[in-house]
């Protein structure tokens, strides 16, 4: 039995969905495989963080797990669903699926709409849209590429991700939705995107933005570090005496843009001490401290 999505990311069933979003980028941030290789037991903890933020991250999710309909993995916990075609006269806006998306109806028949036309029943009719929801990883989203998407009757659709999707963009295929009537051609399925935080990456626009763990070394002689982008890591030079906030710019290694640009990455150095005490570095930093006292006594005196 799956543990419990809230207590996993340790927020209470009346987080906001803010709340929970930064529960999980604070937890992804501390287990992510890449800040922790080798590291099994992360990694397992990080997989029961992405379960349960793919479980509450998504608001139509969550509200049927609170609901009962559906439990910790998604699974449903009905043994029937209750499609709303079923029934006349029923709510078939509220029709939901686990799989993260809604297939919205209109609300007029299109058949009725046709056998009220009589003896021109011969009249072609397009297909309805079909919408769906479909939630993807930031770096998917960012860099493009094919995806599946399971439909309420089983079937799937392969989704072509553009490089540099964004939240809630709409992606349309042509012809995916439903059928058309007496030889009119079919709808088409509208897709609407949902993109899950990164541990690392945050997008301002067209730009990613990056904070870098930096050594007091590194800081003091400056040198070349690697930096994370959504391409891989590439080698960055750090000017000498950089302080802690100093912003760099990686130019082109952004988000790309329909025309074939991309946007830029920005690198924000956080400088950090060692993990364990090194004396010989409190030494240099006490005569150092000593020296520029003595300096300013002499010129005071």
């Amino acid at each position: 039995m799956s543990e419990d999505p809230y207590k996993v990311l340790g927020v209470g069933r009346d987080a906001s969905q803010d709340d929970i979003q930064k529960a999980y980028r604070k937890l992804a941030k501390k287990l992510h495989p890449d800040l922790n290789p080798g590291n099994k037991a992360a990694e397992d903890e990080f997989k029961k963080v992405s379960g349960a933020y793919d479980l509450l991250g998504d608001a139509d999710k969550r509200a049927r797990y609170d609901r009962g309909e559906i439990d910790a993995s998604g699974a449903e916990q009905r043994q029937q669903r209750e499609y709303y075609r079923n029934y006349a006269g029923g709510n078939a806006d509220q029709y939901t699926t686990s799989e993260g998306f809604s297939d919205f109806s209109g609300d007029d028949d299109i058949f009725s709409t046709i056998f009220r036309r009589g003896a021109r029943s011969n009249v072609r009719m397009r297909g309805q849209d079909a919408h769906y929801r479909l939630e993807l990883d930031f770096l998917d989203a960012v860099n493009g590429g094919t995806k599946q998407l399971t439909l309420p009757d089983g079937s799937v659709l392969d989704v072509s991700i553009p490089a540099g999707t964004r939240e809630g963009q709409t992606l349309r295929l042509r012809g995916k939705g439903g059928p058309g009537f007496n030889g009119g051609s079919p709808g088409d399925a509208l897709i609407e995107i949902a993109i899950r935080p990164h541990p690392v990456f945050t997008r301002k626009g067209d730009d990613i933005h990056v904070d870098l763990q930096l050594p007091l070394t590194d800081a003091v002689l400056g040198g070349k570090i690697n930096v994370p982008t959504i391409d891989g890591p590439v080698t960055m030079t750090v000017p000498k005496w950089s302080n802690s906030g100093r912003v760099l710019r990686l130019k082109g290694k952004g988000a790309r843009r329909s025309d074939g640009t991309a946007g830029d990455e920005y690198v924000t150095l956080r400088i950090v001490l060692p993990d364990k005490p090194d004396p010989q570095l409190e030494k240099l930093v006490q005569e150092w401290r000593d020296g520029r006292g003595t300096q300013q006594q002499s010129t005071e005196a």
